[in-house]
């Protein structure tokens, strides 16, 4: 780990993403931002006409879909831009002019929807008839359709869609604070390099077997943290209020109702998440007490979380390392899907390193037409390479998606978006495995395996019921102060890790640090897609061939479907509790593994 961070300008050229394969210049960006409104001001021309005829209908969904994907294409330049130094003004104004200019556009475009519920059924099967390219967009109108009762009118429709710039400001300022204003002080390890924290460093640092430097920086950064709490607690109430705005103005009954309908998700899919996970709350307890054992702790601390259970087995991974380690263990996919991942590796679709200003975490982001793009912020250790074939998960899945779709068709559901991502960890997982050599690297793997099941499947629904319980403070009218946002937090936090753990006060705060939680429900599918990822998994390293074909469908299905019909090609069903139970069980194997050996 380098003392001090880059500069973005300091990092090597081969380490960063090529943007250029979307626009050459920002002349073409700007360009293409220009043409984005001359197709949207088209579009407007046929307002009031989409039920006059076939023709008009056919050709409004053209030209909106054309200029969907310009929006697409500015849109992710800009942000990820933005993203890879959140510092730069310049990248800040692309960001908000993109974000600005799709606003403008929606609000120009919120007829479309109304227009097309107004349509009688009878008369929408002769258009389609008399216009075979109206089946071209046959998904796009289900999916209109679908949610009727909570379209509104034109003038509605146009009213929500101005407010949604306005929207975006609690995540913008989040995002702003989080990493391009907040500064965290240094550390010292034990051979005297001063290490300066940041939010990319934070969970290596956490990592790191001298337990005193875990607790300082511990308790320096979310001392950090909680510095500024109000703020924080104004900026996720802000972002509670819109999500109860827009809520309300569709008739739904709660937040979270909304956020899953917008998924085509029962919301009995979470609820039986959470209930299966409470069921098996003694499991993550039992996690727990052995991490303690094995650590030789008298008290385990929150900040001996991610530190690994054996030590002696910790290893770094350079990049050029984890490149290969994750071809070999991706290698039950197929020479077709390998193909495309040694592509991303050499074409630059990955962003790296972490640089001064850079976002912090990890994604992989979609630009049709082009190829996928992922942002990492590596650091040579296991955990980082199991980051890698998560986000190349998600960027095969949006490529087999892309070029089996049209771009309409392509956007598959935040609810499966997490399923590919989360089958390649486990694959590598149980490459790595296979080819332990020893008991104590066994163990060493067993650790992260264990650590999957308590990061992705119990903290993500605890992350969940987080969301859930505060949104409905919120929608009772509970102010959501820091106070209570940070009591309900540690609350959650002391029911999930259990007694054997000591909740420390600061860990309260954690809250303030979790982008997801701008995401409108976004965790709990972390959680549902992880349970489908270890039967997958298992199925195609059981199965071979016979497994990898339905699941490659899954991946090129883009939103064909609903998302739970879509797992069932790749033989899950998450209309019943099995997937998550049988996960579960899973996790208490493995304790039980570990146990044995230790």
């Amino acid at each position: 780990m380098n003392e001090k961070l880059l500069q973005r300008q300091e990092v090597p050229e081969e380490m960063t993403w090529r943007l250029e394969d979307i626009y050459p210049d920002e002349a073409l960006w700007e360009k293409e931002l220009g043409e984005a409104g001359d197709l949207a001001a088209q579009v407007a021309a046929y307002e009031g006409r989409l039920a006059e005829s076939a023709g008009n209908l056919y050709a409004a969904l053209k030209l909106y879909d054309a200029c969907d994907l310009k929006l697409d294409r500015v849109g992710g330049y800009a942000f990820m831009r933005q993203d890879q130094d959140t510092g730069n003004a310049h990248y800040q104004e692309m960001q908000l002019k993109a974000q600005s200019a799709a606003v403008r556009i929606s609000e120009e475009l919120a007829y479309i929807e109304p227009e097309i519920l107004s349509i009688p059924d009878d008369v929408l099967a002769r258009f389609c008839e008399e216009e075979p390219g109206i089946r071209d967009y046959e998904i796009t109108i289900r999916e209109i359709r679908r949610r009727k009762d909570h379209t509104l009118s034109k003038e509605m429709e146009q009213m929500l869609a101005s407010a949604g710039e306005m929207a975006q400001t609690a995540y913008n300022g989040f995002s702003m604070l989080s990493n391009a204003d907040l500064k965290f002080p240094s550390v010292t390890d034990r051979e005297g390099n001063e290490i300066q924290i940041s939010n990319g460093r934070f969970v290596p640092l956490q990592m790191s077997p001298d337990r005193e430097l875990r607790r300082e920086v511990f308790e320096k950064f979310y001392t950090r943290y909680s510095e500024f709490a109000n703020t924080w607690a104004a900026l996720y109430d802000g972002q509670v209020k819109q999500q109860i705005f827009y809520a309300r103005a569709r008739k739904y009954p709660s937040t979270f109702t909304a956020a899953v309908d917008a998924n085509n998700v029962d919301p009995a899919v979470c609820d039986r998440l959470i209930e299966s996970v409470h069921k098996r709350l003694d499991c993550m307890h039992r996690y727990v007490a052995l991490r303690k054992k094995m650590l030789g702790v008298d008290e385990l601390h929150m900040y001996d979380v991610y530190v690994p259970m054996v030590a002696d087995h910790d290893r770094k991974v350079t990049y050029e390392e984890a490149q290969e380690l994750s071809l070999k263990a991706l290698a039950p996919l197929g020479e077709e899907y390998l193909s495309v991942v040694r592509r991303a590796y050499e074409e630059r679709w990955i962003d790296v390193y972490e640089n001064e200003g850079k976002r912090s975490g990890a994604y992989s982001s979609s630009v049709y037409g082009v190829h996928p793009y992922m942002l990492l912020n590596y650091t040579d250790t296991l955990d980082d390479v199991f980051t890698l074939v998560h986000e190349m998960g998600h960027s095969m899945h949006t490529w087999y998606s892309e070029h089996a779709q049209s771009h309409l068709n392509s956007r598959y559901k935040i609810f499966v978006a997490e399923v590919a991502s989360t089958t390649n960890e486990i694959l590598l997982l149980e490459y790595l495995l296979a080819r332990a050599e020893d008991p104590g690297e066994k163990a060493y793997l067993l650790n992260h395996y264990l650590e999957s099941f308590k990061g992705t499947l119990y903290r993500q629904t605890m992350f969940e019921e987080f969301e859930r319980r505060s949104n409905a403070m919120a929608e009772e009218g509970t102010p959501l102060t820091a106070g209570a946002l940070s009591e309900l937090y540690l609350e959650l936090n002391k029911q999930y890790f259990g007694p054997a753990m000591v909740s420390d006060p600061l860990i309260a705060y954690e809250w303030c640090r979790i982008p997801h939680f701008y995401y409108d429900f976004y965790v709990y599918q972390y959680a549902t897609s992880f349970s489908a990822s270890v039967a997958i998994a298992h199925r195609i390293l059981e199965q071979g061939e016979t497994a990898v074909r339905p699941y490659l469908e899954f991946l090129k299905s883009g939103c064909t479907q609903d998302p739970v019909s879509l797992l069932k090609i790749a033989g899950v069903d998450l209309s019943t509790s099995k997937p998550v139970d049988q996960a579960l069980e899973v996790f208490g194997d493995v304790i039980a593994q570990m146990e044995a050996l230790v």
